[in-house]
């Protein structure tokens, strides 16, 4: 982490120097050692305030008098470098989500019009005959019964997918390549994953995915919008362990 990195350098220099006899600020830098000195400290402001634009500067510099005097300590030196990864660490999760929520909110607005014809289309598509529907709202249709065993979260397998949109067209598939994929049940999107554990080997089934159990408010590459529903036929050919 960059503001850590920075900490570490400010107290190597610190300690080539002393806090005893401080001085008025100078108005000339006169040799090179002044200018790397200055330059050294004015680069760790920058880095300091573009990590932390919250930062409290008396107290930033009451912390390096006493980290270089080793009095006063507020806070014990073997909990500094914990303390300051904790912090920063739920400082970015905060911004993270912060960033997550506007974006959610601007695309609710955006694609509204996808959402709702979304939800429509699974509304009318759980009554089809054949379709039915899990507790998380997947719904699905079993185009070919397996015989096989049934994969469990963490079995690598073999599989044939199609992957559209609710209105037929394509955005992915290994049967127009005629590639099957390999992986982990555990590594695709929710709704694809609970359908595949419902699978035996050797079954096909048909999987229409709310936008929830799929990309939810997240944009994708190509041709999947947000909040869009999409739709899968799965051919679970093997498992492989």
């Amino acid at each position: 982490m960059r503001i850590l990195k920075g900490l570490v350098i400010i107290a190597a220099v610190a300690s080539m120097t002393s806090c005893g006899n401080q001085k008025a600020d100078v108005n000339s830098l006169e040799t090179k050692l002044d200018s790397a000195s200055y330059a050294l400290g004015m680069d760790m402001a920058i880095k300091v305030k573009g990590n932390f634009e919250e930062s409290d500067t008396d107290l930033f510099l009451q912390g390096y008098r006493n980290g270089m005097d080793s009095t006063n300590l507020l806070i014990a030196q073997k909990d500094l470098t914990v303390f300051l990864r904790d912090f920063f660490q739920k400082q970015q999760a905060e911004k993270r989500q912060a960033n997550q929520e506007k974006a959610a909110k601007e695309a609710q607005s955006k694609f509204a019009e996808v959402k709702k014809e979304s939800e429509e289309f699974l509304a009318i598509n759980k009554t089809k005959e054949g379709v039915k529907t899990t507790e998380s709202g997947l719904q699905y249709i079993v185009l070919k019964e397996g015989k096989g065993d049934r994969p469990v979260a963490t079995s690598k397998i073999k599989l044939h997918y199609h992957g559209t949109l609710i209105d037929g067209t394509v955005f992915d598939s290994s049967v127009d390549r005629k590639t099957p994929y390999d992986s982990n049940v555990n590594q695709f999107i929710k709704g694809f994953t609970e359908g595949l554990l419902l699978m035996n080997k050797g079954a096909k089934y048909k999987l229409f995915i709310p936008q929830e159990l799929a990309y939810g408010a997240t944009p994708r590459p190509g041709i999947i919008k947000p909040f869009a529903a999409i739709v899968f036929e799965v051919e679970l050919l093997d498992i492989i362990k």
